[in-house]
């Protein structure tokens, strides 16, 4: 039951996430790191002005402006890093067919004989599930006459 997602996100909650977005968007404008302080030390004064607002209403409604700021000043080509989604090398690793084993020769499976033991092993017992989980049907031949 702990494990159950509430769905509730405070007031604070979404402003601590806006100020997240608004450093990663300010991350993707300024690559040069002094500017890149510079902006992150405006930013975080803009949002330290409004930290003492006790009105929700207003709150709110500053909340509400930011994030159109930010959708407004987003960048046009966000930073992918690399091996996540949308990364240039997300999901190229190679998926080698373990198959390809079989196809050593002798020797070099002699290099490693308690492996390769262990995958005979288990290459045995995985035909002997397949066949108990999957039992062959006979086919029966029909007379085409």
């Amino acid at each position: 039951m702990a494990q159950l997602p509430s769905g509730i996100v405070t007031h604070s909650q979404k402003v601590c996430s806006l100020y997240k977005r608004a450093l990663l968007c300010l991350k993707y404008w300024y690559f040069d790191r002094l500017a890149y302080r510079y902006e992150a030390v405006k930013l975080r004064q803009r949002f330290e002005q409004n930290a003492n607002i006790t009105d929700l209403r207003l709150a709110k409604h500053l909340l509400q402006e930011g994030e159109e700021e930010l959708f407004k000043k987003q960048h046009f080509q966000p930073y992918a890093f690399p091996e996540s989604p949308g990364g240039v090398a997300y999901k190229r690793d190679p998926l080698i067919p373990d198959s390809v084993l079989d196809s050593w020769d002798p020797i070099e499976k002699a290099m490693y004989p308690k492996y390769f033991a262990r995958r005979e092993q288990r290459k045995k017992e995985y035909i002997e599930w397949y066949f108990k989980q999957y039992p062959e049907k006979k086919l029966e031949k029909k007379d085409p006459h």
